[in-house]
Formats: structure tokens, sequence, C-alpha cells
């Protein structure tokens, strides 16, 4: 494909329930695009899948023959991208119409290499749950220290700069650990307060355990070269914060 602009890359575990919705989401964003989906070993193939797509010149798959973890699956479709920005997207997740291009404009206007939208909150069986995350219209580094405001099927950030910081330490939150690495270099994000991402929740999610996803959080902080001691106080912004978020 030629006049590639934004590359669309979705790691699939066994997730044959809901990959179709994610993909479906992807292509129906009116910007030039491919969808890489990296089938991180499915028992199911994404091919079988996706079989209702064949012949979509936009949808790549990439095949791992053994699970790697998503950290990986990500890394190897930022390696393959051909688009100017990357978008990424969880196979369990999906997108509003008019999503990528309302954050193209954004960044463009505001000069970031990194954006993300609100998120609504969705039942596992894709239903709402009536709940909405919001984002505030610039995210600055050390408000981000306080508590992940970007989800990762909401962002999108430039190519360059998603090779620049490959996502590393599946024992944490990856993708935090790479917004707060950008941020400190490359300054603020901006942020849509529009829920263009519909959010999944899941108890079998890599965070969906809350105590899981603490310890988690534990380690980006200490990832991030902060002693204990740091790493404990910007914890506890972060549990103040996640009570409020999802009361």
């Amino acid at each position: 494909m030629k006049d590639v602009l934004v590359s669309v890359i979705i790691p699939s575990y066994n997730a044959k329930e809901t990959l179709a919705q994610a993909v479906e989401s992807a292509l129906a964003q009116e910007v030039p695009l491919e969808v890489l989906i990296i089938d991180d070993g499915s028992k199911v193939p994404a091919m079988e899948t996706l079989a209702a797509f064949w012949g979509d010149e936009r949808i790549r798959i990439l095949r791992n023959e053994h699970n790697e973890g998503v950290a990986a699956a990500r890394n190897r479709g930022i390696r393959e991208a051909r688009g100017r920005y990357i978008a990424f997207l969880d196979a369990d997740d999906w997108w509003a119409d008019g999503k990528l291009p309302a954050q193209l404009s954004a960044m463009e206007k505001s000069k970031a290499v990194l954006s993300c939208t609100a998120r609504e909150l969705m039942n596992a069986d894709g239903s709402s749950r009536g709940k909405v995350i919001s984002v505030p219209k610039e995210i600055h580094y050390p408000d981000l220290l306080k508590g992940n405001c970007i989800n990762c099927s909401s962002a999108v950030i430039l190519t360059e700069v998603a090779r620049e910081f490959p996502m590393e330490h599946d024992d944490a939150h990856e993708d935090y650990i790479l917004w707060l690495k950008v941020l400190r270099k490359y300054g603020d994000a901006v942020g849509i307060s529009k829920p263009y991402l519909k959010y999944r929740l899941s108890a079998d999610s890599k965070s969906g355990s809350k105590w899981k996803s603490a310890v988690m959080t534990y380690r980006v902080y200490r990832y991030m070269g902060y002693s204990h001691w740091k790493a404990a106080g910007f914890f506890l912004k972060y549990a103040v914060n996640g009570a409020r978020k999802y009361m």
C-alpha cells in the first residue's frame, strides 16, 4: 500500500470473540491507514477469525508461533509499521467513528507527538456501563506521574518516537512506561475528552486485578529510575486518583 498515514497495531491472543469488531472500527476511520494484527500464538489463528475481511489490502496479519506477550507483539507492529503515525488498539476494545481524524488534527495543531482520548467503560458483552473516563486537554509529565490517564487503545504516537522507546517490562504497565519516557523528552501530550474509545472491562485482562495492577504501577516508577521512597510517594497519589476515577 502507498500513502499510509496511520498504522493501527492490534495485538491479538485468543481474541476470536472480539477481534473482528476492533478491526472493523479501525477500518471505518476516514484516514489512509493499514491495520497490523499481531497474532501472538492464538489457538485459533487470526486469519480464520477475520475471514470476512479477506481481500482488504489494508489488513496485514503477522503471526508469532508462540505467545510472546503484548509488549513484544506491539514492538513487532511498530517495527513493521509504514505509517507516519501509530495508533494502538487492543483486540477487545473498539473505536467510535471519527477518532483518528480528530486526534491527527489535534496533534498537527499542538505539534504534540502523542495524543489520547476519553473512554467509555463497557461490560464484557459490549454493553455500556454508563461511565466515561475523561482526559485533560494537555497532559504534563508531573501530572502523568500521579496516574496514567493515557489508555493504550486510545493513543496515537509518531512512529519515529515509538521506535525510539520500545515497550518493555511485561511485569509492569509497559505502555505507561512509554508515555512517561515520551513526555519526559518531548513535552506535553494532547487529550481529547470525547469517548472515542469503547473500553471493554474484563477480569481476565493483564491488569484486571486491582492488586496486580497496583504492584505493576509501583514497578513503573522503579523502572523509570525513581527510588523506593519516591516510587512510594507517586504510588500513593496514583491510588487516590484511581479511587476517584472509578467512583
